[in-house]
């Protein structure tokens, strides 16, 4: 056909979409790090157990992970073409995500 262009061959919309995914990854960030310090809190509240202290430990490793997918994946969003996210990133943020508020929920109990 004449005049059809490729799907990736379009220009990028400057558009607000590219705004709206950093600030989605932001208040997901902002959101694991509530659960995190609500973490220390917990494991800290009775007196520091071994349980507790794994559970911290645990937490802190999860948000740790889910910031640094967060943070290549909000800068990789300053490009004029952002690569898409790759389905070991989106697994990745998935699993810190679930497994972050599972520690959570098991400092409670």
């Amino acid at each position: 056909m004449a005049g059809a262009t490729a799907p990736g061959d379009e220009a990028r919309d400057p558009g607000l979409q590219p705004e709206r995914t950093r600030l989605a990854w932001r208040r997901t960030t902002l959101s694991c790090t509530v659960v995190a310090v609500l973490a220390i809190k917990l494991a800290f509240m009775d007196g520091a157990t071994a349980a507790g202290l794994t559970g911290l430990a645990l937490s802190a490793l999860l948000w740790v992970g889910f910031l640094a997918v967060a943070h290549r994946r909000i800068r990789s969003l300053d490009t004029a073409r952002p690569r898409v996210l790759s389905v070991r990133g989106a697994v990745l943020a998935a699993g810190c995500t679930v497994a972050l508020a599972v520690c959570g929920a098991a400092l409670i109990w």
